[in-house]
Formats: C-alpha cells, structure tokens, sequence
C-alpha cells in the first residue's frame, strides 16, 4: 500500500455535478489499494453539510472552504505578476502547510492531481514525490474559447486567461510523470498544443455508475400528467450550460412549442444564475437544485444537451444513456462518446436540426424507446469507471501488501 497525495480543487463528494463524479470516481479507486491524503477546497456552501461524509469516506482530509467573490478578488494578483487567474484563484498557504506537514511525517510515494491548477501544491515534492496530473480538459482552450462569445473587457480578458493558463498547463505537464485527458481529441489538441510532452500524454474517458443510473419501476414522475418535458440537466453556474439553454430557450423552444403546444422545457440543476433565473415562464422551469435527478431523466419525453461551448464526455450524457434515454446533443459532444443514432446519441448542430430531431423522438414513442435501451446498453459496455481508472495504475508505486519497501 502506497500514500498517494490527492489533490483536488472542488470537494468530491458528493458526486452531484460532472467534474465531481470523475474525481470522486477517482478518489474510490485509489482508494481500492493506496492510503488516500486528500487536500481539496470547498466552493459551494451547500458542500459544508457533506464534509462529515467525506471524512468518513477520507479520514486523512484537508478541507479550506473558498468564499468565491473574495476570492475572485484576490485572483486578479495574477494580472500583475502575468498569471493564469486560474491558478492565483487556488493559491492558498494552508494547504501548502498541509502538504508539506503530510510529506514531513508520511513519506509521500505519488500524487495525483485533479485539474491542473491544483499542481501548483505538488511540485514543490519533485523530483522526490512524482506527480501524475489529470487535467481533464485543456481548459486554456476553454477560456480562448469564451473570448468570441463576450464583448471588451470579458473578451480581452479571457483571451489571456487561456494564454496564460496554456503557458501553465505545459510547464505542469513538463514535470509530470504522466498527463491524463478525458477524451482522445483533448490529448491531440494538447499534444498540437504543447508538442514537447506528446509522449507523456494519454486519454482516461469518464464512466457512469449505472447501477445508480437506472430505470426504477414504479418511480414517480415529477411532471404533470398532460405535458410533454424536454428535459436539461447540469450545473446551471456553469458557463456552457448557460449558453446552452438560453441557445435553447431562444432558438428552438419558440418552434417546439408550435409542434408541441403541452412541451415544457426542464433546466435541472444547481446554482442557477440570474440569467438562467430569467428564463423562467410558462413553457421553461428552472428548478434550482433537486434531491434526485433520476426521476426528471426518467420520466422525460426527451432529454437535450445544446452545449455549444462544452468539451470531452458529458456526464449528464452519460447519465441519461444509462437511464434509458436517447440524447439530442452537438456533434462535438457526441465525437466524445463515440456513438451514433443507433445508440441513442442523436446529432444536432443547429437549432432547426435540433427541432427536428427531438420532433422524431416525439413523434416516436417506440422507437425513443427502443433508441434508450440501446444506448444503456451502450454506456453498460463502453463506459465502466474502474475499466477506465485502471489505466491510471501503470504509473503508481508498486502496491506494498506487506508494508515494507517503498516505491
């Protein structure tokens, strides 16, 4: 058994939004062979009540709660010392203190990191503890990506954000001993990106617990009985889901509605924001946070996923395919999963394209259905968390049953 640092810039537990299922999926299995010290932050107040669970789950745990507006504050220190804001926005002299009182008194084998601005505790150990990053998704390209879609100052601003954070994100993967992308087209783009690591980069896709995310006979609807719910899941502080349903709401619901006189649309998800609050009326509810979205994904006439801005593997995708529901999506999103129509993933990549095809899954009750079970069974065969976690493994210490030696 190894001591693994794990560091993680949002608490992963629970796993109740997309880059917290993956890191809490990836906590468990480290979990499986290695003691566990896991330093992460709190950014959501909602998480406090949680942090019980996770110690319990994690007893050797650091936990700073970040209070985002003051913190946003203080990250903007990166425009003066020519930063990522990303990475000033995570700087905290605690957990630093931690990892450096955790090296002192267990003898640190690895680190695994989750998000690559969390690096910035780990290399401090090198060469002594080596470092294994998992960026997830080349977020530098993220906030290039953003710059377009804002006007002066957001667009300058986040024009440098992804050039700064690009600069960053190669000088951590320079000093690891591997670096892990959710999907194949986000490690090509990091290895166009950053050429001088394309050997040390490789891809580890998301999975789903589909033991969860399965149809319950008998489960109760959370809708009326005489409409029909096209249904939205996500965390709705989250930039590309904002886009998504107001692209949506204004775009494609006007349409639907015509066709489909008793559709509502369902925004399920956290935090919504003035923005997505506004978008409230008649044939749109934005429920906030909900106990159980399993129910919404269930009893769904449809469900969509309009994320023009989004990267790499959708949980929220993932996790409908498991409940037996075909998903209309973009076609970047559906390249990263890797199925088509047959499969239950449906292509759209505009929003007369997207009202025609949710008008064929409504149109067709049976053929939605059979496209459902296909696509659980596609996600039952192609999306098993261990399956792909494991690969993770090659590049740990030997697993030391025996307590002596170390890696």
């Amino acid at each position: 058994m190894a001591n693994i640092l794990y560091l993680v810039h949002r608490m992963p537990y629970p796993p109740n939004k997309g880059d917290k299922v993956r890191s809490h999926h990836l906590l468990r299995h480290l979990q499986r062979h290695h003691r566990v010290f896991l330093g992460t932050f709190i950014d959501d107040p909602e998480d406090v009540a949680h942090v019980p669970a996770l110690q319990a789950l994690c007893p050797d745990l650091y936990i700073e709660q970040l209070n985002p507006r003051s913190t946003k504050l203080l990250s903007a220190r990166g425009l003066l010392t020519g930063r990522s804001l990303s990475e000033t926005y995570y700087r905290h002299a605690g957990l630093h203190r931690w990892v450096r009182e955790v090296q002192a008194k267990h003898k640190l084998d690895a680190t695994v990191v989750f998000s690559g601005v969390m690096a910035q505790f780990a290399i401090p150990l090198l060469p002594q503890v080596p470092m294994l990053v998992d960026f997830v998704d080349v977020d530098s390209s993220k906030w290039a990506q953003y710059a377009p879609e804002h006007r002066w100052p957001l667009s300058w601003l986040y024009r440098r954000e992804g050039a700064r954070l690009l600069a960053y994100e190669r000088e951590v993967a320079r000093q690891a001993r591997q670096s892990f992308f959710v999907t194949p087209n986000e490690t090509a783009l990091f290895q166009s990106l950053a050429p001088e690591v394309a050997g040390r980069v490789q891809s580890i896709s998301n999975g789903v617990n589909a033991e969860y995310f399965s149809p319950q006979v008998g489960s109760v609807s959370p809708f009326a009985a005489d409409e029909v719910p096209v249904v939205f899941t996500g965390a709705m502080d989250y930039w590309p889901n904002i886009d998504g349903v107001c692209w949506f709401v204004e775009q494609m619901l006007p349409e639907l509605v015509q066709r489909w006189p008793q559709l509502r649309f369902y925004i399920v998800g956290r935090n919504p924001t003035p923005q997505v609050k506004a978008l409230a009326g008649p044939r749109v509810v934005v429920t906030g946070t909900v106990h159980d979205v399993r129910g919404y994904l269930q009893h769904a006439a449809a469900v969509v996923a309009p994320l023009r801005v989004a990267r790499g593997i959708q949980n929220k995708i993932l996790e409908a395919m498991a409940m037996e529901k075909p998903v209309v999506t973009v076609p970047s999103c559906a390249d990263a999963i890797g199925a088509g129509f047959e499969f239950g993933v449906v292509r759209a990549a505009t929003a007369p394209e997207f009202v025609q095809a949710l008008d064929l899954l409504l149109l067709s009750p049976e053929k939605t259905a059979e496209l459902g079970r296909a696509a659980r069974q596609f996600v039952l065969k192609h999306f098993s968390w261990e399956a792909h976690l494991s690969a993770l493994d090659a590049w740990l210490p030997p697993q030391f049953s025996d307590g002596r030696g170390r890696a």
